[in-house]
């Protein structure tokens, strides 16, 4: 079967711009056309506004992991049970709440000083669970998520049922107050159109090698054409180790989705509201759920190591997946009701904490969004430009202190661990899948 993103078909094609040819030049170079480097093209232009700047991507910027998630702009985490209020991993939830707001005020910026038409929703979203054990010390996580300025709230039985239209969830913590929805592939196109003119982007140009200039900064080569730059960005998610950087500690998970037609059928009108509504679960082996504008339902409840892509019959069997799970919440829900499937790769860390380093003079990274790259990756690009510039903030220092990825033990030994704690998760999560 076709891997057509539904995010992207509903969003439309950007323009296409050329393949980098020849040997060029840049004061910066960033890799990668995603959130966080096309993020980052923003601040540097604002910055240094007299400088040249050049964007590399391997395909079609603005249309990889970025335009792929599910559209959450997190910043609020749900409390676990050490970080609530009272316990030894409070202040470190804090902290890291903290970070969170500050991504999501980042969003908002991005989506309102470049007008930016992403279906912004700032209602928030739902931490909802079938099986009640999923979702315990309810209203102590309602307090702590209040305590550190989210608007939380819980919800149960005809309540939620009344919320979502679907009789599977049986309890739920709604969270606005900073947590948000949007249609990725809409926003981060809109980072992408609305670039300044000094900025130029090459698309279909992968970086092959990328190697120091003594005294002279980097030198990046593509299939066809080279740039050498003082200063770079890597900008490239779990994918770092195809630019030399081999320790960041990151890994790519694959995972899959699906989007329904348009349910405009009486009973689904009186089922779904026009409103919208986003869940996700308190297992990272489950599922997540939307009702989008125009009735549309996305379910992705797959998620797995793997050392290679999904191919057609594989992502055939996930969509039979993506079906179950949307009939156990929507009964009446059919295959021929599903008009897109496709996959896309997550960044992550054994920690949950980012990757975020000077890699070597003139050499920034960053990676690790661990499925908050709507927010993060926004406010990434820009303290990466801020720190590659040598600027100091105290937000700054606060992402540098938890920028600990985790230690990874080496391969095959990380391989053969990673696929069984994933298969581990999806099993223990088979209920709310």
């Amino acid at each position: 079967m076709n891997n057509v993103c539904g995010w992207i078909a509903l969003a439309g094609q950007a323009s296409q711009r050329p393949t980098l040819k020849g040997l060029q030049k840049a004061d910066w170079l960033i890799i990668g056309g995603g959130i966080t480097g096309l993020s980052a093209a923003h601040a540097l232009a604002r910055m240094l506004p007299q400088q040249r700047i050049v964007l590399l991507d391997r395909q079609r910027a603005a249309q990889g992991a970025s335009a792929r998630n599910s559209g959450f702009v997190v910043s609020h985490e749900l409390p676990g049970a050490d970080e609530l209020l009272g316990r030894p991993g409070h202040s470190a939830y804090q902290l890291a709440c903290g970070i969170g707001i500050a991504a999501g005020e980042e969003v908002r910026r991005r989506i309102d000083e470049l007008g930016i038409e992403c279906e912004f929703d700032a209602g928030g979203y739902h931490f909802a669970v079938h099986q009640g054990q999923h979702l315990q010390d309810s209203g102590a996580r309602v307090a702590t998520l209040n305590a550190a300025g989210a608007q939380a709230r819980y919800l149960e039985g005809a309540a939620l049922q009344q919320r979502l239209g679907s009789g599977f969830y049986q309890r739920a913590i709604h969270c606005a107050g900073g947590n948000a929805l949007l249609q990725p592939a809409k926003y981060v196109k809109g980072l992408l159109e609305r670039l300044p003119e000094r900025v130029e982007v090459f698309e279909n140009s992968p970086v092959q090698d990328l190697q120091p200039l003594p005294g002279r900064g980097w030198r990046a080569v593509t299939g066809e054409g080279e740039i050498q730059a003082p200063q770079v960005l890597a900008c490239v998610g779990a994918f770092l180790p195809r630019l030399g950087v081999r320790h960041s500690r990151t890994f790519p998970l694959e995972l899959s989705a699906s989007i329904t037609r348009p349910l405009q059928e009486d009973h689904w009108q009186r089922l779904l509201d026009e409103q919208g509504w986003g869940v996700l679960s308190t297992l990272p082996g489950a599922a997540t759920v939307r009702l989008l504008p125009g009735r549309r339902l996305l379910m992705r409840n797959t998620v797995e190591y793997r050392q290679r892509d999904l191919g057609p019959a594989q992502l055939a069997v996930r969509r039979q997946e993506h079906l179950r799970g949307l009939q156990k919440r929507f009964p009446g829900i059919t295959d021929t009701d599903l008009q897109y499937t496709w996959t896309g790769h997550l960044s992550g860390t054994r920690s949950g904490e980012p990757y975020f380093s000077r890699v070597a003079e003139g050499l920034h990274a960053v990676a690790g969004c661990n499925g908050s790259g709507v927010a993060r990756g926004t406010l990434w690009g820009r303290l990466l430009v801020e720190m590659a510039a040598g600027c100091d903030s105290s937000l700054l220092r606060d992402v540098l202190s938890q920028a600990r990825p985790g230690y990874l033990p080496p391969r095959p030994f990380f391989d053969i661990g990673a696929s069984l704690r994933m298969g581990w998760e999806v099993q223990r999560a088979r209920h709310e899948r």
